[in-house]
């Protein structure tokens, strides 16, 4: 298991290093209200994230969304799909998992706060067609396995992922159904 405590600044000094100009670091009790809105807390690696590093704008590729703030954020992202999936014919999108980085074209990286290990999800909108749990895959078991990923630059969205022999692929989310069942 991967200490909070020795991740964190690993992934600081990443973010310093690859990004130009990162948003300021989100006051424990802005982390408190985002938890108090969302009706469930942050798994607390993913809050030190907030709180420690920065508010996001760093991470793999598209990078991190802010937690809280003017624009667009995690918390209303998160707030929209599951308003979104509510009203649509196909629900799809899971109580208590948290957008966390846009991939583009629909796709999102996600954590399950409700799980023990913040397991990163992959959000596949082009995956639904009568089934909104299709749309979901396990990208890491952990938010820290997913972080060490980055750092190591060895995911699957990594240009070169195909060089590396141990790049997993995403796997089903076999929880998607019962947790997309869930009313708000």
């Amino acid at each position: 298991m991967i200490a909070i405590e020795d991740l964190v600044p690993r992934v600081a000094a990443k973010a310093k290093a690859t990004s130009t100009a990162l948003p300021p670091a989100a006051s424990a009790e802005e982390v408190a209200a985002a938890e108090a809105v969302l009706g469930f807390a942050l798994p607390p690696l993913l809050a030190s994230l907030y709180r420690d590093v920065a508010n996001g704008g760093y991470g793999p590729d598209y990078q991190l969304l802010p937690l809280i703030g003017a624009g667009r954020t995690a918390l209303s992202d998160y707030q929209s799909e599951r308003s979104s999936s509510a009203e649509g014919e196909t629900p799809y999108w899971p109580a208590g998992v948290l957008p966390i980085l846009d991939w583009g074209c629909g796709m999102y990286a996600a954590v399950d706060c409700r799980s023990e290990t913040a397991t990163v999800l992959l959000f596949e909108p082009n995956a639904i067609v009568d089934d909104g749990a299709a749309a979901w895959f396990v990208d890491a078991g952990s938010l820290a396995e997913w972080l060490e990923t980055w750092l190591a630059g060895r995911g699957w969205y990594q240009e070169d992922a195909d060089e590396h022999d141990d790049v997993a692929e995403p796997t089903p989310w076999e929880t998607a159904a019962s947790r997309i069942a869930e009313l708000p």
